[in-house]
């Protein structure tokens, strides 16, 4: 993994700001908050999203426009761990398989970067309903590195 010179390491606050800064106010009403951030070769974060009734699909579920939100999301923090704060990027490509159903918890969504570049960065997410290690969701993301 190839990290911009003189990087330091992000830390959850900074990570947060990072949230508060640079996302679409219906993203920030998901509630996401960064549980953790890791920086250099195992660059990744790990968001809360919590569970809200409003996020709920049919049947009780927690929507799967939630979790591909959450997932893109927490991509973006893994992004900025590697690089020691956030840098402008796109969403390029992102695929998701949902697993199992999630009702009545909170989600944990660990992004960690399999490959991150000059211009793209590449991430591999999971999502599991807190207090278990069964996955919920997995996806892939590929990003381009704007700046």
């Amino acid at each position: 993994m190839t990290l911009t010179p003189d990087t330091a390491a992000l830390t959850p606050a900074a990570a947060e700001k990072i949230l508060a800064d640079n996302f679409a106010a219906w993203v920030l009403d998901l509630g996401l908050t960064i549980e953790s951030v890791e920086s250099a070769d195992g660059s990744g974060a790990v968001l809360r999203l919590p569970w809200s009734d409003r996020l709920a699909r049919e049947g009780g579920g927690l929507s799967g426009q939630a979790l591909m939100a959450a997932a893109d999301t927490a991509t973006v923090i893994a992004v900025a761990a590697a690089r020691g704060g956030f840098v402008p990027m796109t969403t390029v490509q992102q695929s998701i398989t949902f697993q199992r159903a999630v009702v009545g918890s909170d989600v944990l969504v660990r992004a960690r970067l399999t490959k991150s570049g000059k211009r793209m960065a590449f991430a591999d997410i999971t999502m599991t309903a807190d207090g278990t290690e069964e996955i919920a969701a997995h996806a892939t993301a590929v990003y381009a590195l704007l700046g």
